[in-house]
């Protein structure tokens, strides 16, 4: 008698059709939850330094400090973002195969057709069949790419506005910024504009995860916590081939 492939967690079989993969090492998912810390962060108090309200108070000026406050909670998180940016890309070449950097720009011809399949589903609604991505499928891989693009002219045109302001030797790397872009109030306006890029971005991203998490049902939601993604016995990594979870039993015949 054959018995059906199952799931062994704890020292429990459960016979659901499913093989659980870990896709999301530790550092990866600390990465996201610390960036998107920043990023809402950084939105608030940027939104706020942009366009400061017209708070009146009878106190001593010293008093109210709420608008330096805030520029230093800015500036802080900014080197929070940098750092864990940094990391994120030393990890893309130590991580998993999922984390890996050359998944994220596609550079071969598969990518480039993977990528206008998820556009069938994702944008255009012409297709309703799921993508296997046990990772990031590639249309998401490309799009974190453009990202980091993005995080990277955020931190250049961040540090540049904020040379100025200090003595210390890392912002001073940075002082050319302004001359490139001609002064410092269109470097600000260029800074200003790429906050929505990421305030854009979030809107879809949230969507999307809800989206697939429904569509697909591999856990997307719960990976980014816990690490692991669930994908049907009978199904393929649509990245990759997916290395099976050291979890699941081999078939065994009586």
């Amino acid at each position: 008698m054959a018995h059906a492939n199952s799931l062994t967690s704890h020292g429990y079989d459960h016979d659901h059709g499913y093989k659980r993969v870990y896709v999301w090492e530790l550092p990866v998912r600390w990465f996201h939850w610390i960036n998107a810390l920043c990023i809402l962060v950084l939105t608030l108090t940027g939104i706020l330094i942009a366009h400061p309200p017209a708070i009146t108070s009878a106190a001593e000026a010293s008093y109210s400090y709420w608008f330096g406050t805030t520029r230093f909670i800015h500036f802080a998180t900014a080197y929070v973002f940098f750092f864990n940016f940094v990391f994120r890309i030393y990890w893309g070449f130590v991580g998993n195969q999922y984390a890996n950097w050359k998944h994220f720009i596609p550079h071969s011809t598969m990518q480039i057709k993977k990528v206008w399949r998820v556009l069938l589903v994702d944008i255009f609604q012409s297709r309703n069949r799921p993508i296997h991505a046990m990772g990031h499928n590639q249309l998401a891989y490309f799009t974190y790419f453009v990202m980091f693009l993005v995080f990277l002219f955020q931190v250049i045109s961040g540090f540049g506005l904020y040379a100025p302001m200090s003595n210390a030797w890392f912002p001073q790397l940075f002082t050319w910024v302004v001359t490139l872009f001609g002064s410092d109030y269109a470097l600000r306006q260029w800074h200003y504009i790429a906050m929505w890029f990421f305030i854009l971005f979030t809107l879809i991203h949230v969507y999307l995860v809800f989206y697939h998490d429904y569509v697909e049902g591999h856990g997307i939601m719960s990976s980014m916590v816990g690490g692991w993604k669930f994908l049907e016995l009978d199904e393929d990594d649509e990245v990759e081939v997916v290395r099976k979870s050291p979890l699941i039993k081999k078939p065994k015949n009586d």
